[in-house]
């Protein structure tokens, strides 16, 4: 792969259950940050990788009955935590970013994407096309929350598995290469939500293949151990999660140099994020 830069932090978070997010797990809440990624592409400049949450999230779960869905997910999230602070206190501009790269829609995911009003929106097909459909009432039932969504998303979205280049992986069946440069490889990893990616670069450091919620943490990768089964309720699909975990653990196997981040394993990202945007680290 041709080599990129990337930045990792986090954007927030919200208090889970370790003995839901792994069947192992203790009775105990834990942190579930919401990770987002700004690459630095030689051509294409400042990509997002997801856009974590922002203060949006309270306002869009003020009233019944999306409040339901704060009620249950406890977010805890602040101005500096903010990707447009976070960005801004590096001066670099929001109004750069061109490219942001959408695993799935939920509301850890999404929640600063109306504030890159001149960005081009990746998600693959059947993402977009189940987010749209949702009602506004109910969508919280699956894990979208339409308030935090631009007007203008049908406009700006890229459909990757329409309009980018596909390519045939043993493990994974299909790839899309993003810009058709080598740089920036989508996995699909459907199963959590629908139609969720993950997305698979080079630095010159590491390769990285960022997996968004396709585990939430990397106990179900290096111990084969799933989540508890009362997620399910949850899930888009079970079957798929199960077949894009198992697709995950193989490729473990097979390239362990790798270093896969799940997006919400503090244990995994820890290391991997810093307050301070410096490219030379990743």
């Amino acid at each position: 792969m041709n080599s990129v830069k990337l930045y990792l932090n986090y954007a927030g978070y919200c208090w889970a259950s370790e003995r839901h997010a792994i069947r192992t797990g203790r009775n105990k809440q834990i942190k579930f940050h919401a990770l987002w990624g700004l690459i630095a592409h030689p051509t294409k400049g400042y990509i997002l990788y997801d856009t974590g949450y922002t203060n949006r999230f309270y306002q869009a779960t003020s009233s019944f009955p999306s409040k339901i869905y704060a009620m249950m997910t406890k977010v805890e999230v602040t101005k500096e935590d903010e990707i447009t602070h976070q960005l801004s206190s590096h001066q670099i501009d929001p109004s750069e970013i061109k490219h942001i790269i959408i695993t799935h829609f939920h509301a850890d995911h999404v929640g600063g994407l109306k504030d890159f009003p001149n960005a081009k929106i990746y998600a693959s097909s059947t993402a977009i096309e189940h987010t749209i459909a949702l009602g506004k009432t109910f969508s919280f039932t699956k894990g979208v929350l339409k308030d935090l969504l631009p007007d203008d998303l049908a406009d700006r979205i890229v459909k990757i598995d329409q309009e980018c280049p596909e390519a045939s992986d043993q493990i994974f069946g299909t790839t899309y290469d993003l810009f058709d440069d080598n740089t920036i490889q989508i996995i699909p990893l459907p199963g959590h939500a629908a139609g969720q990616v993950g997305l698979m670069l080079q630095t010159i450091k590491s390769k990285y293949f960022l997996i968004a919620d396709a585990c939430w943490l990397k106990q179900s990768i290096e111990e084969k151990t799933l989540p508890n089964p009362i997620v399910k309720l949850f899930f888009h699909s079970w079957t798929d999660f199960k077949k894009s975990l198992e697709k995950i653990q193989l490729y473990h196997q097979q390239f362990p140099e790798t270093i896969i981040v799940p997006t919400h394993c503090q244990e995994s990202t820890r290391t991997l994020v810093s307050d301070k945007i410096n490219f030379d680290v990743l």
